[in-house]
């Protein structure tokens, strides 16, 4: 079976008009006609739409086969939807590092105003509420490309090794930042730690409560932003690889039960 045959059957099967189908492709429909005619084939996106509107792969779209031997499935990602998706990850990280590191930090109202209960009562929930916002709205922000992290993707090839490469560079730039953000929170936590383990007394650190809790604020916003935005751009360039673990699987058979139950 030739390309032009297995389109037009692939489009009768789904009970599209030519017209239809152009107006998914985004051309026309003498376009279409022509490549069911066997005059010609697709560009290289237009095939990549072609095989996420019907469900199957490009090879077998393109193999003169009788039967198909693969059956793989994808869901194609333009690279307009990919730099939003990027876009979106880099606002989440920014909420959701927010949103924490307010969290920490709203317990530094204690030790600056521990003598006026009524005061650090008040900034406590203040600080607390704000974190907790900006981490609502990391989950908001993070909701509007779900199924990027639960599907597996198809690219251009040529966008993908782009985004190989910005993914290479990105890694080697944010390393250094990551060191300063564990750093950071070391600083902050083994006092703490000493303090726990009793090797220090309570009142010898008691009035560096504050900067170092700071410190750990500070580190972590550095993780969760840079992690995030690296995380990002593995699931784009390593989605084979996301897709197969463990946590995924399961999360993609709890969704499923929950449409069915829905």
């Amino acid at each position: 079976m030739t390309f032009s045959e297995k389109l037009f059957k692939l489009r009768k099967e789904n009970g599209l008009s030519q017209e239809a189908l152009a107006e998914k492709l985004n051309t026309t429909r003498q376009a279409v006609s022509k490549w069911e005619n066997g005059q010609g084939f697709p560009e290289t996106e237009k095939l990549l739409m072609l095989g996420n509107i019907f469900e199957v792969s490009i090879d077998y779209l393109l193999k003169d086969t009788v039967e198909s031997k693969e059956n793989e499935k994808g869901y194609y990602v333009s690279k307009e939807m990919a730099e939003g998706y990027l876009l979106s990850q880099r606002k989440m990280s920014k909420y959701f590092s927010l949103g924490f590191s307010l969290l920490i930090l709203s317990t530094l109202p204690y030790f600056i105003f521990k003598q006026d209960p009524i005061i650090y009562t008040i900034l406590i929930s203040m600080i607390a509420v704000l974190g907790i916002g900006a981490i609502a709205a990391g989950f908001i922000e993070e909701d509007r490309y779900t199924i990027l992290k639960k599907e597996a993707l198809i690219f251009d090839q040529h966008y993908l090794k782009e985004l190989k490469a910005r993914y290479e560079d990105i890694k080697k730039k944010y390393i250094a930042i990551m060191v300063v953000g564990v750093c950071s929170i070391v600083v902050g936590g083994i006092s703490f730690l000493l303090v726990k383990k009793e090797f220090v007394a309570p009142d010898v650190l008691m009035p560096y409560y504050p900067i170092l809790i700071a410190f750990i604020a500070v580190g972590v916003y550095i993780l969760i932003r840079t992690l995030a935005i690296v995380d990002a751009y593995r699931i784009l360039v390593k989605n084979e690889e996301h897709i197969k673990r463990l946590s995924n699987s399961i999360f993609k058979r709890v969704n499923k039960k929950l449409d069915n139950f829905l």
